[in-house]
């Protein structure tokens, strides 16, 4: 009882602190560089100072270099003289949180600074999901019901041994990637998904969750849904960037969440959906990794896992021989 008392309270909390009242720290941003602009300087401080957080400016030398940065998820924002006054080019696939907060801010300190602003969306988000939060519901399906599955083969196929656990974790996994992303996109029809490369990063979520609770259970046995809720759900969903993007997290959160399952499956398929040929190697080698530490300790410690069965025994003419 005290166990689900203070699971109920750590899961409210850690939502809480993350997503309740995100708050912005340093927003990366690209300035095409041009010589004598001096509004960027007034717009700058302005913005500055209305976000209570500063604007991490890095110069590039032309404009689609420095739309390149955004595509390569580098930058959130590209700020350019425009006349005498400013261009804010926002990317709401970026970050949803983050483009409507310098959006709402460049309307207020363009009339107070003098400055005129305009800003447009470059890269919106698709029209079934206008908040940009598809993509954090669907992976938070494959890791919940990733290491829920796992649980599942625990309790009602326990006599499993260790190559076939895997292999039924592997089974689940494709089959239930597959139905997240045929009801997120040809069902419901929330997203376009480039819909092979969807499903395989929902699978791989979903296995390495799996894993992770197969893991935990060959190390600490009936308790090893305790450091599996708190790694990833706890910790790794609220800080996957998802429903909040990471220049809004607190620090801590936005710089661990990307080395996390959650964190990893949110970067993977973001990019796979809104900036196809920019993907990064990095959030599937996290995943692979959990992966390949799961499995290692499973296997390493097999003996330890409460599943399992007994070889069959020996024929008795075999025996006697």
């Amino acid at each position: 009882m005290f166990i689900l008392a203070a699971a109920a309270g750590l899961f409210a909390g850690s939502y809480t602190y993350a997503m309740a009242n995100p708050a912005p720290r340093h927003i990366p941003t690209a300035v095409v560089t041009t010589p004598a602009a001096p509004q960027y300087k007034t717009f700058v401080a302005g913005m500055e100072q209305a976000l209570d957080a500063s604007l991490r400016l890095t110069g590039y030398a032309t404009y689609a270099d420095a739309r390149n940065a955004v595509d390569e998820q580098r930058e959130f924002a590209v700020l350019r003289a425009r006349g005498r006054g400013v261009a804010l080019d926002v990317s709401g696939a970026s970050g949803a949180s983050v483009a409507q907060l310098l959006s709402e801010a460049a309307a207020k300190v363009g009339p107070a600074t003098g400055v005129q602003v305009t800003v447009r969306d470059i890269k919106p988000l698709q029209h079934g999901d206008p908040r940009g939060l598809a993509l954090f519901y669907i992976s938070l399906a494959a890791v919940i019901i990733g290491f829920v599955g796992a649980i599942q083969l625990s309790v009602h196929a326990r006599a499993l041994n260790p190559v076939e656990r895997v292999a039924f974790t592997v089974a689940y996994a494709l089959l239930g990637g597959f139905a997240i992303a045929a009801v997120a996109d040809w069902w419901l029809g929330a997203l376009r998904l480039p819909f092979a490369e969807s499903w395989m990063i929902l699978a791989l979520t979903m296995f390495t969750s799996g894993m992770v609770f197969t893991m935990f259970n060959t190390l600490m046995g009936r308790w090893a849904m305790i450091p599996t809720w708190g790694l990833m759900v706890l910790l790794g969903n609220p800080s996957s960037g998802g429903a909040v993007s990471w220049p809004l997290l607190p620090s801590v959160l936005g710089q661990i969440g990307r080395w996390l399952p959650p964190g990893a499956s949110v970067n993977a398929q973001h990019t796979a959906v809104y900036f196809s040929g920019h993907q990064h190697a990095f959030p599937f080698l996290v995943l692979a990794g959990w992966s390949a530490l799961s499995c290692a300790v499973f296997w390493g410690w097999r003996h330890r896992h409460p599943g399992g069965r007994e070889p069959a025994p020996a024929p008795a003419h075999a025996a006697d021989a």
